[in-house]
């Protein structure tokens, strides 16, 4: 039976599929990494406080990163350039979400609205990031060769979650509302589509890669198209919710110290 489960299962244990899809989620982790960083040396004199829990954010994202590259070393292989039609990172970038890599690059303080698109940004893709953790810990969490990595990421990326709830429903309470929610649907249907082309991309290059008959890649790009149907519809509306974590003051703490090797 065709399950998220079996097509995983698949990828994992073919080595140039674990390497596709290794160095595309590096890559996009260490775009993550430098973009925060940039955003941390940048804050503006009256988000100063949220400096710190920025570039721990960043930190994070790095580390990531590190764990991927570690996890393809570990099976004798090297990183492959990702190819740009599944560049996540950047085909938001190019639709202008999210802060323009030009601005993070010049050393001029940010402004408050660019905190807000920052953190809505965030929100939205740390959504799609959590839900595709938690997935992944479900089915391969006990793994022996990854498990380890996958129920790290997943913790971070909760974490990263929790915080931009507090920090947005923060700002909301600072009279921001109004900015932050359209901040956050022109993000989220954004990030809808880029998603699902990014999905199709992905499964192409994997087909290609394993062989997929013909029938299993339309069977598996159906799916994808009826995922993003189905958030065109309204699904896209979790991402744009507020509330309260559980989990309070999530990127204030000390990172952990458990060691990251894979």
């Amino acid at each position: 039976m065709l399950t998220a489960k079996s097509v995983f299962t698949e990828i994992l244990d073919d080595d140039r599929s674990f390497q596709l899809f290794c160095s595309i989620a590096a890559s996009g982790e260490a775009q993550g990494g430098w973009e925060n960083g940039r955003i941390a040396a940048l804050v503006p004199p009256g988000a100063r406080h949220l400096a710190p829990k920025i570039a721990r954010h960043g930190a994070d994202e790095d580390k990531h990163g590190r764990i991927f590259n570690a996890l393809l070393r570990k099976r004798g292989l090297e990183p492959v350039e990702v190819p740009p039609e599944a560049d996540y990172t950047m085909l938001l970038e190019a639709r202008g979400i999210g802060l323009a890599h030009d601005k993070l690059r010049r050393d001029e303080p940010l402004t408050e609205r660019d905190i807000i698109v920052y953190l809505a940004h965030s929100r939205v893709t740390e959504e799609r990031a959590s839900a595709q953790m938690r997935m992944l810990r479900k089915y391969f969490g006990d793994h022996p060769d990854i498990g380890r990595a996958v129920r790290m990421i997943s913790d971070d990326e909760d974490n990263h979650l929790a915080y931009c709830h507090e920090e947005l429903l923060r700002l909301a309470a600072a009279g921001h509302g109004r900015l932050i929610q359209a901040t956050l649907r022109e993000s989220a249907l954004a990030e809808t589509v880029v998603y699902r082309d990014v999905g199709l991309a992905v499964m192409r290059r994997m087909g290609d890669l394993l062989g997929w008959p013909r029938a299993k890649s339309a069977v598996l790009a159906a799916g994808v198209h009826a995922l993003y149907a189905a958030e065109r519809l309204g699904g896209w509306r979790r991402m744009v919710t507020l509330r309260m974590p559980e989990r309070r003051d999530a990127l204030g703490t000390a990172p952990t110290t458990e060691p990251e090797f894979a």
